[in-house]
């Protein structure tokens, strides 16, 4: 074999030993869920009920002050007043979740 064929020969090896070890670890991963991402994904499922409840929350108030504000309701148009108050409401939620 010349220099160049054995280097690629090694090569191939390396890349056999890879596959072999990530198919390992694939098999271990499908075989035991990982505790630890499922924490992980179990808190992150908690934040995000809790900022659905937020918004919902918040964009209930909002329409319910557009309501009750004396405005008369036409769904063709919405104002402006409304969309920013919508728009200052979803940053503060998503402000809390970054905090959570």
């Amino acid at each position: 074999l010349t220099q160049i064929e054995a280097d690629v020969l090694w090569e191939y090896a390396k890349l056999n030993q890879h596959i072999k070890d990530l198919v390992i670890q694939t098999r271990s991963l499908s075989e035991t869920p990982d505790e630890m991402m499922l924490k992980r994904l179990r808190i992150l499922e908690r934040k995000l009920a809790v900022v659905l409840t937020l918004f919902k929350a918040s964009v209930w108030g909002v329409v319910n002050e557009q309501n009750f504000s004396g405005h008369p309701p036409d769904d063709t148009v919405v104002s402006v007043t409304y969309i920013d108050k919508i728009h200052h409401v979803s940053f503060i939620i998503i402000s809390v979740f970054i905090t959570l």
